[in-house]
């Protein structure tokens, strides 16, 4: 696959003695590690440990003593990993910042020192500041950020191409429809899509829908049925959830987004009599066939007594509230989930007060 500078591919004759990788894309870091270790694999040595530290657990002068001592004569090459988590860790003692700049001045031989730092950093900090003055022929800077629409394709292909298999349009979009750009979760996609096609070399549509599907189908179903009921313990459940699982917040407002722009589009049909509410529902939940008689006019019911219940205003205020709250998240230091538990809380409450006609009997 490409590498992270400039699509280069990773040469060990070309390796420094540090990388710095800081941002909010981690798995392009992990990635680099990764093939940074196939690379120094060699015939002779079909093994090559990875060494890593927490910074919250192990000091740096720990990790400089562990750096500075020669790696055993049958494994020349040494990847020591340094993982930051935590913003306070971008200070520095001056016994730190003079241990850091002693061990840059005359690193050890074929020891590879990859800093990653998860989050947004402060260029002001020490951290920052030692990292980044050391010279190009030392150490690499790198900003990791989700990649987006040629990158992103440009990745994709990279790693489609490394598995040996090739994608339609169609399900690579699909693909991304499902994962959005978490990498992590496309990484997952594509490694269970690869065992899922065996020895057929393009990926297509109907394999992804098969294969990865569920994915969003679990999580857009609980979130939807939820909602549907203003059922906020439940909708704090699943929220919790989907943070452990590490789902991006990106994600879980495309799918808030696109749950409230179904009831309007809804209400617009019904408005201008375009469809009727059984057209409606068959185009807006392709899934619920009406096959499953009492569940599907149920969810019908639910579905077109929400749509009639909420006004277009309050659908569109919702609307605006999530992209508040992407906006928040990506220029702020609020805590993603802090923000979409305060949603659901006034969404929920909101929906109790004006009592939806699907809350009460028959």
């Amino acid at each position: 696959m490409p590498g992270l500078f400039a699509h280069k591919e990773i040469r060990e004759e070309e390796l420094l003695a540090c990388y710095f990788f800081h941002g909010e894309e981690m798995f392009l870091a992990e990635q680099f590690i990764r093939d940074l270790k196939k690379v120094l694999i060699t015939p002779d040595m079909q093994s090559l440990s990875v060494e890593r530290f927490a910074l919250d657990e192990t000091a740096w002068r720990e990790i400089l003593d562990v750096a500075r001592t020669m790696p055993f004569f049958f494994s020349p090459w040494r990847i020591l990993v340094v993982e930051i988590a935590k913003a306070e860790k971008e200070e520095l003692t001056a016994v730190e910042q003079k241990s850091l700049q002693d061990y840059m001045a005359s690193p050890t031989a074929r020891t590879v020192l990859v800093v990653c730092f998860a989050g947004k950093v402060r260029k002001t900090k020490p951290l920052f500041k030692i990292f980044s003055s050391l010279p190009s022929s030392v150490a690499v800077v790198k900003e990791l950020k989700p990649l987006k629409n040629e990158a992103l394709f440009t990745w994709l292909d990279g790693k489609l191409a490394a598995l040996g298999k090739r994608a339609t349009s169609e399900a690579v979009d699909r693909l991304l429809e499902v994962t959005g750009n978490d990498l992590q979760s496309l990484d997952n996609e594509l490694e269970k899509l690869v065992t899922y096609v065996g020895e057929k070399k393009t990926i297509e549509l109907s394999d992804v829908n098969q294969a990865s599907d569920w994915v969003k189908n679990f999580f857009e179903w609980e979130l939807a049925s939820s909602l549907e009921r203003a059922d906020l313990k439940q909708s704090l459940v699943i929220l919790n959830t989907l943070f452990v699982e590490d789902v991006k917040p990106e994600y879980l407002l495309g799918v808030l987004s696109g749950f409230f722009r179904d009831l309007l589009m809804a209400k617009a049909w019904l408005r201008e009599k375009k469809k009727d509410k059984r057209e409606i529902f068959r185009e807006l939940k392709p899934r619920i066939s009406e096959k499953y008689g009492k569940f599907y006019t149920d969810k019908s019911r639910e579905f077109f007594d929400l749509v009639e219940s909420m006004s277009q205003t309050k659908l569109q205020a919702l609307i605006s509230e999530l992209e508040q709250m992407d906006l928040k998240i990506k220029t702020t230091d609020v805590e993603a989930q802090t923000l979409f538990e305060g949603f659901f809380f006034e969404y929920c409450r909101g929906q109790k007060k004006e009592g939806p006609t699907w809350r009460g009997k028959g």
